[in-house]
């Protein structure tokens, strides 16, 4: 009994000594506990990018964080593909900042209003969204109009002034006191941002962000960028696609002129390759339109053996379907397909009447030799020998018969005129078979 007691006070003893010491241990405030994910918004925005951000934000849900920053900088990019990441901003329910280090220009600008905050630094700024084609001019009014909207419904969706973003996309609207006058478009510095409600604060870096926001003991996640996205992000650049469409192209019809399967082919087949690669990585494509494509490619070269054009037609058109459905951005892949065909087409041109090629796949399938007399062949016997000597008609002349020569009966032909039977002649041409006999007046 004594022993049990014994045990007991020595139990509360120790109990009483860790109870004393838990204030010399660091607590584990809320604060601590809270998981903030940096999303990278760097470079041009494209169908790439929005594939890495959806990727990003699955993560940052899965994972329960409380805030998600998207460091911002880019100099814009392509309409379709913002407008797909602006509904990914929406669709999250963690709360989302967006850091503008830098720049967050056109569609940077356009994504940027979508996040609940906005926080730029010292030298950064933000606007300047016109929307502009491919080749650098004013898109048309259509496209215009459309753009505007979507500006004026990114500052309205989380309560700021719509007349900012429309002066950022339409250089018609006057906002003198911005820096915005009649001609320019808006972009807005760390000041005017604030001034106007654009930004709710300038901060240097990252950690004087998340200071701000009371997340300065938070657990930190950076996205990182896969090697596969970087590569998709590339080669699905606006830029890159003709390029790769056109090395495509012209490699393969470069082939055509070469004995064999050599350097052309290769590097045509692994453009084409790269092309359907980024698109399925990026999300743009699935493996039914790279099926399509290779199905299309195997009728084309089928048509080269079975004659009739049908397989030809099909497969054409199987490449070029399998084309369109690798991405979303129909005028794009279209402008792409034509500055492929130029440039083949030139090229084509260029080896037919400078280098004087030709096509030596066809030389499989085509006859090009000829049997002539200079390399020894013959279609039938030449009487050549017959020329000079003479005979009599049997039949007349009108102006094709029957002569006897030499006491044979040969098949003739006159100069074009007649003669009669029982005249006699004599042979003037012979042309193979073609035997020309000429007849013999009295005054020979």
């Amino acid at each position: 009994m004594k022993k049990v007691l014994r045990i007991s006070y020595v139990s509360a003893f120790v109990l009483a000594l860790l109870l004393s010491a838990l204030p010399l241990f660091p607590s584990h405030t809320s604060s601590a506990e809270k998981l903030v994910h940096v999303i990278p918004v760097h470079g041009t925005v494209e169908k790439g990018l929005l594939a890495f951000i959806n990727r990003s934000i699955e993560t940052a849900e899965e994972s329960g964080a409380d805030l998600i920053v998207f460091d911002i900088n880019t100099p814009g990019g392509a309409v379709d593909a913002a407008s797909e990441i602006a509904n990914s901003f929406q669709g999250t329910s963690i709360q989302t900042v967006a850091f503008v280090n830098n720049r967050a220009l056109s569609a940077g600008a356009y994504l940027a209003l979508y996040a609940d905050e906005i926080y730029m630094t010292p030298n950064a700024s933000m606007g300047a969204a016109a929307v502009i084609t491919g080749d650098g001019n004013a898109a048309e009014d259509k496209a215009q109009s459309y753009w505007l909207n979507e500006m004026k419904n990114a500052a309205e969706s989380h309560g700021r002034d719509p007349e900012y973003a429309m002066a950022m996309a339409d250089k018609e609207i006057d906002l003198p006191e911005v820096g915005a006058a009649k001609g320019s478009l808006l972009t807005l510095g760390p000041k005017n941002a604030l001034e106007v409600g654009y930004s709710e604060g300038t901060v240097s870096t990252l950690d004087e962000l998340l200071n701000n926001l009371g997340y300065e003991d938070a657990q930190l996640v950076t996205s990182e960028v896969t090697f596969a996205e970087k590569i998709a992000r590339f080669l699905t650049d606006p830029i890159v696609v003709p390029i790769l469409l056109s090395i495509g192209s012209l490699g393969l019809v470069l082939e055509l002129y070469s004995p064999g399967f050599g350097i052309p082919g290769a590097m045509g087949i692994s453009a084409l390759l790269l092309f359907f690669y980024g698109h399925l990585v990026a999300g743009l494509a699935g493996m039914e339109t790279v099926i399509l494509f290779v199905v299309g490619v195997v009728l084309i070269v089928l048509e080269l053996f079975v004659p009739g054009g049908i397989l030809g037609v099909i497969g054409l058109g199987a490449v070029i379907t399998s084309f369109f459905l690798a991405t979303d951005d129909i005028a794009g892949m279209g402008l792409s397909l034509l500055i492929a065909m130029l440039v083949t087409i030139i090229a084509m041109v260029l080896l037919f009447t400078v280098f004087g090629k030709k096509i030596r796949l066809f030389d499989r399938i085509i006859l090009r030799d000829s049997t002539n007399t200079e390399q020894g062949y013959v279609s039938n016997v030449s009487r050549i020998e017959l020329v000079g000597q003479e005979g009599v008609t049997m039949t007349p002349l009108r102006p094709a018969g029957t002569a006897v020569i030499n006491e044979e009966r040969i098949d003739v032909v006159t100069e074009g005129n007649f003669i009669g039977s029982n005249k006699k002649v004599r042979i003037v041409k012979a042309e193979g078979s073609r035997i020309v006999v000429r007849e013999i007046h009295s005054v020979e």
